[in-house]
């Protein structure tokens, strides 16, 4: 077994309980503003915008350091369309009866249903990978661990670096993704985690009302003293 290094921690400030307090409401008030949209502009978004999000997302904690995921940052049209056209396929096969009905009446409120506009008129597509091997350098192949769990917190961190970037979401889960395996040309060992659609919202935006219904602290947390 090789045996651990260590370096100095860098990047953390003290600062005062008030000054500590003030941060971390305003890290809530940015995130609380933040809406799942599928209205979004066509307007471009500079492809640095992107890269910078995707590397904030890839700062990530993961399982052994392994880093497994891959990113795939989509703006070509022909592509998209590839996308939408799929996804939609998949969608209308849900909506028409493979989804329980219970599970149609839960997203009732939210006004889903299978056409996928968005997918083309979006500017950014990121289509997110789960690495079922590699390691902590590229071209590695070892097991990776925890898979699900770091994907799922890296795919948080991009969703809440691209709205600090003032850019708008979508989480898009087509079930079953494996369309985007083959469309993004990834290999057989990745798995297709979650489909972001990127961009600005467009000025006639609306959002249900449903989604807009937040658990309190008290009913989300239980705090031992």
């Amino acid at each position: 077994m090789k045996q651990p290094e260590y370096t100095s921690l860098t990047g953390y400030s003290e600062y005062s309980e008030d000054e500590m307090f003030m941060r971390a409401q305003g890290v809530l008030q940015v995130l609380n503003s933040r809406r799942t949209i599928r209205d979004f502009s066509d307007t471009p978004v500079p492809q640095k915008i992107i890269e910078t999000c995707i590397a904030a997302a890839g700062t990530a904690p993961s399982g052994a350091n392994h880093q497994p995921w891959h990113f795939v940052a989509i703006s070509n049209p022909e592509i998209k369309r590839k996308i939408r056209m799929a996804a939609e396929e998949e969608e209308k096969a849900f909506y028409a009866g493979k989804a329980s009905d219970e599970w149609l009446d839960a997203l009732g409120p939210l006004g889903t249903d299978p056409d996928k506009p968005f997918l083309e008129t979006a500017p950014w597509l990121i289509a997110v990978f789960a690495q079922r091997r590699g390691g902590v350098e590229v071209g590695m192949d070892k097991k990776n661990y925890y898979i699900t769990e770091s994907v799922g917190i890296a795919t948080g961190m991009l969703i809440t670096a691209l709205h600090s970037a003032g850019l708008g979401t979508l989480t898009h889960t087509p079930a079953p993704m494996g369309f985007l395996t083959d469309i993004c040309e990834r290999p057989k060992t990745e798995k297709p985690f979650v489909l972001m659609v990127v961009g600005y919202p467009a000025k006639n935006a609306t959002v249900p009302k449903h989604a807009l219904i937040k658990k309190s602290i008290q009913d989300i947390s239980t705090f031992k003293l």
